[in-house]
């Protein structure tokens, strides 16, 4: 665990999303997850591909596994962008742009062979670099740059192989060749 992560502080949710508080990352993550706020980041690149990472072995959930470019957590009283921007730098050395949100409300739960629970709102932001990532080793231990097809046809074959939260953006994710969610007519 890094000094960060013991300082950390997630915004607990209730059933609605509404905030009632918050608690160190730290302690946070159990088998018995609370709801909170998070957020995935999916980084495109000027030749369009899509930066995916392979999680660090310390990380205390899904070690070793490939996901989206970055996650993290909005601190209380955090703008989610200045939030998304603040972990493109800490998890990746990279200054994004363009950043857009692109799945305002999705929202998972996912528990981890080891037990651990992930039980997030989590909206789905992409966002464009110029330039490429430095991975912080505490975070990501490899990188790579794929087209956002072949990412996509990788995640149907091989589920297993990704985080949860990553299989299951790449079904409503337009980058991936999903089918974005789509508000029911009025």
């Amino acid at each position: 665990m890094t000094v960060q992560e013991t300082i950390e502080r997630v915004v607990l949710l209730d059933a609605n999303g509404e905030p009632v508080g918050s608690d160190l990352k730290s302690t946070v993550h159990t088998e018995d997850t609370p709801l909170h706020l998070a957020f995935s980041c999916h980084v495109v690149n000027r030749s369009g591909d899509v930066l995916v990472t392979r999680r660090a072995l310390g990380k205390k959930t899904w070690p070793g596994v490939w996901t989206n470019s970055f996650c993290g957590h909005p601190q209380p009283d955090e703008a989610p962008t200045d939030s998304v921007s603040r972990r493109a730098a800490h998890e990746l050395g990279l200054d994004i742009t363009a950043l857009e949100l692109v799945l305002p409300d999705f929202r998972y739960r996912a528990v981890d062979a080891s037990g651990i629970v992930e039980n997030e709102i989590c909206p789905v932001y992409v966002a464009r670099v110029d330039t490429d990532p430095v991975p912080n080793p505490h975070e990501v231990m490899d990188v790579a740059w794929v087209d956002p097809v072949v990412l996509g046809e990788s995640i149907a074959r091989t589920p297993w192989v990704f985080s949860p939260w990553l299989v299951l953006q790449a079904s409503q994710l337009e980058l991936l060749g999903g089918t974005p969610a789509r508000s029911a007519p009025q």
